[in-house]
């Protein structure tokens, strides 16, 4: 390499480093501009909230939530959701909105959770409860059914079972307005089930349970579909057996075409013609067993 080159080299790395230097002390003697995040005050919970308790200013904090992020409908004033009932469990942190609370009139415990216009009804019975194996808890919700016996000669056949009510809501178990650890309760220690129910419905299981049994179907929380059910009597079941469906049954086979019956074809029978003196006579000769 000649001395210009050398030269030439040792320039451009004097004046790289120079720039670099530069560039450097300028970025790093700035500061980046400040970027300004608007906050909205959040009242949310400070501890887990158990469905019908109510709420003190020791269950209550404020959070400053970035507005874009912040649900419109939350509370936003500690205020407003003082001295209500929770309408269902709140866990920590968890913010507050008016349509899981109660109104601050409405009190605290099983009546907070009563809307306007519904009844509570207690069924008391012991085997409300075992008939589903201690699996119902506060908020499932079942169907109700009632069972009547009466008099083998009765058109029922001596009993049925109808249903009586649909997709009601628990409201408690027992003594129990939540769920408890391990979200299952001692069917052995449950005597009673309150309902959520209207008026009518309220009706209907004093009557059922005055006159019959009420027992107690589990159903899906989601499923709110009403069915199309028929009363079942013994006399319907007492012989009739419902046989499983196999995968090769599952297309319905056309019933089979009944075949036209062929009349029986008659022989001419033989006969012999007799003459008895001046009269003529028959015989027939018939086959033995042909009549």
């Amino acid at each position: 390499m000649t001395i210009r080159s050398m030269i030439v080299v040792v320039l451009a790395v004097i004046c790289g480093g120079t720039a670099a230097f530069g560039v450097s002390r300028i970025i790093g003697g700035q500061e980046p501009p400040a970027v300004e995040i608007e906050t909205v005050d959040i009242v949310v919970a400070n501890d887990d909230v158990l469905r019908g308790q109510m709420l003190t200013e020791k269950l209550l904090t404020v959070q400053k939530w970035p507005k874009e992020l912040a649900p419109s409908a939350a509370i936003r004033d500690v205020a407003d959701a003082l001295n209500r009932s929770a309408l269902q469990p709140i866990v920590d942190g968890e913010p507050l909105f008016d349509a899981k609370l109660a109104p601050r009139d409405a009190g605290r415990g099983m009546a907070a959770l009563i809307p306007s216009g519904m009844r509570a009804y207690t069924v008391q019975t012991s085997r409300v409860a075992s008939k589903v194996a201690g699996f119902i808890l506060p908020g499932n919700r079942v169907d109700v059914l009632m069972t009547l016996r009466g008099s083998s000669s009765d058109a029922n056949g001596g009993g049925s079972t109808t249903t009586l009510l649909q997709a009601v809501e628990i409201l408690a178990v027992g003594n129990l307005i939540d769920a408890p650890a391990g979200n299952q309760v001692n069917s052995n220690e449950v005597e009673s089930v309150t309902l959520l129910v209207s008026p009518e419905q309220a009706a209907r299981l004093d009557l059922g349970q005055a006159v019959g049994q009420l027992t107690l179907s589990l159903r899906n929380a989601d499923d709110l579909s009403e069915s199309d059910t028929q009363p079942a009597t013994l006399a319907d079941i007492r012989f009739s057996q419902m046989k499983p469906q196999s995968t090769t049954e599952s297309v319905a086979q056309p019933p089979p075409v009944p075949q036209a019956r062929e009349e029986p074809r008659h022989r001419p029978v033989p006969t012999i013609r007799t003459l008895r003196g001046q009269d003529w006579g028959e015989v027939r000769l018939v086959p033995a067993g042909v009549e």
